[in-house]
């Protein structure tokens, strides 16, 4: 009887692994098991959906500017965006082949940034929140709000997703000293959604 060979975990990631960064107002999406998408978010959302069964995904990022400060909602320009990244998304997965009853979202970011204004980063998630439930995607996992931006990675094949928190060091002044600017500093752990 021989032995079996050695297998390497399933979930381990490809050797040739293809990093794709998403900025604010792109998409992408993808059926290449070796694809990663990544971003980063401050009070931005990216939606990350897939069809597990199609093998496909793909990832958003996006912010709904434009907010009057005398509404608690985005006005029509802001919402005309939102509305337009989330269906280049969803259009670009049917495109490709997903079929949209099997479609699942995981939703990052929308995280309160600076204390005292309009909280764009509540409007953001509340927004896309809003736009998954009336399309009939479900939402299945992520991570909003907060006061903390997060550095996101997602396969669109497996529907795989991993943040990492970012919070900012406050410099104290004292008198006598010169001012040092803040240093990003990485939250203590990663959060990673299956």
């Amino acid at each position: 009887m021989m032995a079996e060979p050695y297998k390497m975990a399933t979930n381990a990631p490809p050797l040739d692994e293809r990093c794709v960064n998403i900025v604010q107002g792109e998409y992408h999406v993808d059926n290449d098991p070796r694809t990663k998408l990544t971003t980063i978010l401050g009070s931005c959302v990216a939606a990350c959906l897939w069809d597990p069964l199609a093998g496909l995904g793909g990832m958003n990022h996006f912010l709904l500017p434009g907010v009057d400060s005398r509404q608690a909602e985005p006005s029509g320009a802001a919402m005309r965006q939102g509305v337009h990244a989330m269906e280049l998304l969803v259009n670009g997965l049917l495109q490709k082949g997903a079929d949209r009853r099997r479609l699942q979202a995981k939703l990052f970011g929308g995280a309160r940034m600076i204390k005292g204004l309009t909280d764009i980063g509540d409007l953001n998630a509340a927004f896309a929140e809003r736009f998954l439930h009336a399309e009939g995607i479900a939402i299945v996992g992520g991570s909003l709000r907060g006061s903390q931006g997060r550095r996101l990675q997602f396969w669109p094949v497996s529907g795989r997703a991993r943040q990492v928190l970012i919070g900012i060091e406050q410099t104290i002044l004292r008198p006598g000293h010169d001012f040092a600017a803040p240093k990003p500093q990485v939250a203590s752990g990663a959060l990673e959604l299956f």
